[in-house]
């Protein structure tokens, strides 16, 4: 189920309680402000979320209330991961879902790392 990119954070979410360690996760790499762990419905070869550890809702919520630190942190989080996984050779992708209409399931923001083969086009042809 969607969920609104908006409004208040929910400290009950599924990310929200593995970051309290209430449920494991396979651990890819973490930082002072950021973990990566791998997904637990991959939809590539390669599927790895990296969440700030700050309670953000979305995109529109870190950007504009995180700090230089936290987004610096975070954004070499996401590069980090990507190099050492070997995704860097054959391209990757990069993709956050913001709000309902874009699937937004978790009110946390994350993003998803794509890769270990061709992806295809970034939305169906309409």
């Amino acid at each position: 189920m969607a969920v609104s990119g908006i409004g208040p954070y929910d400290r009950e979410n599924i990310f929200a309680k593995i970051l309290r360690g209430d449920i494991p996760c396979r651990k890819v790499a973490e930082n002072d402000v950021a973990l990566a762990f791998h997904d637990i419905a991959p939809a590539a070869p390669v599927h790895v979320l990296v969440i700030p550890k700050g309670a953000y809702v979305s995109l529109a919520d870190f950007s504009a209330r995180a700090t230089d630190t936290e987004i610096a942190g975070f954004t070499r989080l996401v590069g980090q991961v990507a190099r050492d996984l070997g995704l860097d050779s054959e391209g990757y992708r990069v993709l956050s879902n913001m709000g309902e209409n874009a699937g937004q399931e978790v009110p946390h923001f994350h993003v998803h790392l794509f890769g270990g083969r061709a992806l295809g086009p970034m939305l169906a042809r309409v």
